[in-house]
């Protein structure tokens, strides 16, 4: 099936319904208009009766107990693991650690492996286009080591510039991070052949999947992607799950990074001997019921399919960059709706991001304003801020119409106070 023909058949008024927060209205007699969904999408009803069933009828900690509760939770807990591993199709559920979030599975690899690696005069690749959590921790890894931080710049139109990949990738890269989607530009990066490039060099990669995991099909094995780290919450799942998934040969050789219960096999007197995979790196009490819901969620995708949902999100995107075309004294940033995911920031001429999310809160449309935790990337642009909408399959034509609308509204306002322009 083509995206075109996928896009025609996808209704996302079928699946509204599943979601209670979608049916509210913010303000009085305006319906939410949920926009938000890189910062965080919403849960149906299957996510939170499956994460109130686990409360409610199975709870219990996972691994040692020798009672029945005890039992049911660590299968669920497990079998959660599974459905992740098929999800990325992962070689083995070995090979996906739970943290609490993106952030902390990036923030593992750069302490457990980068300490172990990375020594002085080595040097870590990244790009222009990172979250800052895919920057800081690699600053604080290259500030212990004595390593230095590279980076590969973006073009005018928001996409990577690669010419030069192999004058970047030297003996002393040791490991490549890079983002799959752009959190704030939608730039689809090609990944495989960074991946490939940076494998010649011998250097390992990690792949920053909180903002394609949720949206597009996801193969780790075809990728040949060192580590790939997602959020939940990113993914209709509770907040405070995330997974890390590693090359199993790679996590192996790492030392476990936090210390305490369940990551052991053995403690002495005199030291200790960590755990197999991937118990060792999921040091105390894990994210149970987080894990749970997170398969909960999973399932909800699949039998939606990713690849219907990628397609209905290209065409919200074909019509929101159509409408922000047409409005006089509004910049869109990244490349055009072909070359990116439902993402889409914006400046208007005049109007603070700010104050052009809080003029469309009171329409009832919810947008992320601000620097999106890429604040190099928006000095490289050269605004403070920016204005984000992101789009879930939840969201509608319909839905833009009124962004539309709300953005008008805000430029007559503005407009009327003779604006000053500010970038």
């Amino acid at each position: 099936m083509t995206i075109s023909e996928s896009a025609i058949s996808f209704d996302p008024l079928i699946y509204r319904p599943d979601f209670p927060i979608l049916q509210r209205e913010v303000h009085p007699g305006r319906p939410l208009v949920y926009f938000d969904n890189a910062a965080t999408t919403q849960r149906p009803r299957q996510v939170i009766q499956t994460i109130v069933e686990m409360y409610e009828k199975h709870y219990a900690n996972v691994h040692r107990g020798i009672h029945r509760l005890a039992d049911e939770t660590t299968e669920l807990y497990e079998e959660a693991r599974r459905r992740v591993c098929r999800f990325i199709n992962g070689r083995s559920e070995e090979e996906i650690i739970f943290t609490s979030g993106t952030t902390a599975s990036i923030n593992l690899v750069a302490r457990a492996w980068g300490d172990a690696n990375i020594a002085s005069g080595d040097e870590i690749l990244v790009t222009e286009m990172e979250h800052h959590s895919n920057l800081v921790p690699w600053f604080q890894l290259a500030e212990r080591r004595g390593a230095t931080v590279r980076y590969i710049p973006i073009n005018d139109q928001g996409e990577l510039v690669l010419d030069n990949l192999h004058t970047l990738l030297t003996e002393r890269t040791k490991i490549v991070a890079v983002t799959l989607v752009s959190n704030v530009l939608g730039t689809i990066n090609p990944v495989e052949s960074i991946i490939s490039a940076a494998h010649s060099v011998g250097a390992k990669v990690l792949v920053d999947g909180a903002q394609s995991v949720p949206h597009l099909p996801t193969d780790v094995q075809k990728l040949d992607a060192d580590f790939l780290a997602f959020s939940g919450h990113k993914m209709l799942g509770p907040s405070g799950i995330g997974v890390l998934y590693g090359k199993r040969e790679i996590l192996e050789a790492m030392p476990p990074f936090m210390g305490g219960g369940s990551m052991i096999r053995e403690v002495r007197l005199d030291g200790f001997e960590p755990g197999d995979l991937p118990y060792r790196f999921e040091a105390g009490t894990p994210p149970i019921v987080g894990a749970v819901g997170l398969g909960a969620a999973i399932d909800y995708l699949q039998k939606i399919g990713l690849e219907r949902i990628a397609a209905h999100e290209h065409q919200l995107t074909l019509k929101l960059h159509a409408m922000l075309a047409e409005m006089p004294r509004v910049r869109v940033f990244g490349p055009t709706p072909d070359k990116k995911a439902g993402i889409a920031s914006f400046v208007v001429d005049g109007i603070h991001a700010h104050d052009v999310a809080q003029l469309l809160d009171s329409v009832g449309v919810a947008v992320r304003a601000g620097h999106h935790c890429a604040m190099p990337l928006h000095k490289r642009l050269g605004v403070v801020a920016t204005a984000r909408v992101s789009f879930y399959f939840y969201n509608t034509f319909e839905e833009i119409d009124q962004l539309a609308e709300g953005l008008e509204r805000a430029q007559r306002i503005f407009k009327k106070r003779n604006w000053t322009p500010v970038s």
